[in-house]
């Protein structure tokens, strides 16, 4: 049996052609931070910590206007609930990962965080520039790379952690893989969850950018109650409370992306705190 097409609505054709002007503008801008903004950025005093300090920075910003450019244009509408409760200390923030923009969102809502991105990203021409210069942590999978995750919790810094490790395939729920958990035990003093929806899908692993859904892309985002990793780690032996903690996580995420999502209008304007929309 074969479903019936949805119509095209929300000016199809223009959000084709902005979608292909958003993609234009996040390469070229990835370029750009490499050649004129970094180099000018090492110049100035201070030791590695600043230098990654003031390139996160030049992306939160960089990503805010990303997103606040993809909303004027009608390609997507965003509600981000509870953002600011992102960005303490030692927090891992655990997301899962419906679509490619989830990275942009979380980035550029949480300032001078941390994050754990694709091996393939550190090579690519219009992503290792910022990548490298954030600091950002390479998921290549090895003991290093969980040292190196554990250790900047441990300094203080704010992580954040997609534990699916790639994007959640349509008509599925997200699949954790138990790395995050072993970092969390390790490092985090706390871990918030940080639910994603999005309606209609789009964006998907291998799905090209000019497929564009029949309707504006709307996501509501939504920061969860704080947990603590110690009531696993303090009972258990690592391995066992890292299955342990994943299998709660993964009950956790797939119950609240069961739940029609929370009511409010959505906004249109980025803002720092929780309960607006980007």
């Amino acid at each position: 049996m074969t479903s019936t097409p949805q119509s095209r609505q929300d000016f199809w054709l223009w959000r084709l052609v902005a979608t292909g002007m958003a993609f234009t503008m996040f390469g070229l801008g990835g370029v750009l931070l490499r050649v004129l903004v970094f180099p000018p950025q090492r110049l100035l005093p201070g030791g590695k910590a600043d230098r990654q300090r003031r390139a996160r920075s030049a992306l939160n910003r960089t990503f805010r206007f990303f997103i606040r450019f993809m909303v004027r244009v009608g390609i997507l509408t965003v509600e981000f609930k509870g953002a600011e409760r992102l960005g303490k200390p030692g927090q891992m923030i655990l997301a899962n990962h419906p679509s490619l923009l989830d990275v942009v969102f979380l980035v550029g809502h949480v300032k001078n965080a941390n994050c754990i991105v694709k091996h393939g990203l550190a090579t690519n021409p219009f992503t290792r520039g910022p990548i490298a210069n954030a600091g950002y942590i390479t998921n290549d999978e090895s003991f290093d790379m969980f040292d190196r995750a554990a250790d900047v919790l441990r300094n203080g810094e704010t992580l954040i952690v997609f534990p699916e490790g790639t994007r959640t395939p349509p008509d599925a729920s997200p699949q954790f893989h138990r790395g995050a958990c072993a970092i969390a035990l390790r490092g985090a003093k706390v871990v918030t969850p940080v639910i994603i929806r999005m309606t209609p899908r789009s964006l998907t692993k291998g799905e090209p950018w000019y497929r564009i859904p029949p309707r504006r892309m709307r996501y509501v985002i939504q920061v969860g109650e704080d947990i603590d990793p110690a009531v696993w780690g303090d009972v258990h032996p690592l391995p066992i409370a890292g299955r342990k903690m994943n299998a709660w996580l993964h009950a956790y995420f797939e119950a609240e992306l069961a739940r029609p999502a929370p009511a409010g209008a959505l906004m249109n304007e980025p803002t720092q705190h929780g309960g607006s929309g980007v």
